[in-house]
């Protein structure tokens, strides 16, 4: 694997464990996430570093639009949070952190773990 592919998966692993991490005190109260200002600027920073990350990644390597599901859909939404940060809808992005999200995460460490071997 292409070491600058390698290291994007890691930028896209650690803004995962980060997003991760930010709900590691409590349990995932989309409610609360809803009031937390702070904490959704925060998740959608991240999810903008995985969109950029997975750009460049299939950029790169066409072959990790297969590796990698959704991958356009990544960057699309990469894409809508910086350009279209007034038309978030915080129940979309608390989808994509439920539903979406943990896939990724299986998806990027196993990558990582073959390269590994």
């Amino acid at each position: 694997m292409d070491e600058r592919v390698l290291k994007w998966l890691y930028d896209v692993k650690i803004a995962i464990e980060e997003i991760d991490d930010f709900f590691r005190e409590e349990e995932r109260d989309f409610l609360k996430y809803r009031e937390n200002l702070m904490l959704k600027r925060a998740v959608e920073r991240n999810l903008e570093i995985i969109g950029e990350a997975v750009n460049r990644i299939i950029s790169r390597d066409h072959t990790f639009t297969e590796k990698i599901s959704n991958a356009k859909a990544i960057i699309g939404l990469r894409n809508q949070v910086i350009h279209a940060y007034d038309n978030i809808s915080d129940e979309n992005i608390w989808s994509i952190l439920i539903n979406h999200l943990p896939k990724l995460k299986r998806e990027v460490f196993e990558l990582i773990g073959e390269h590994e071997k």
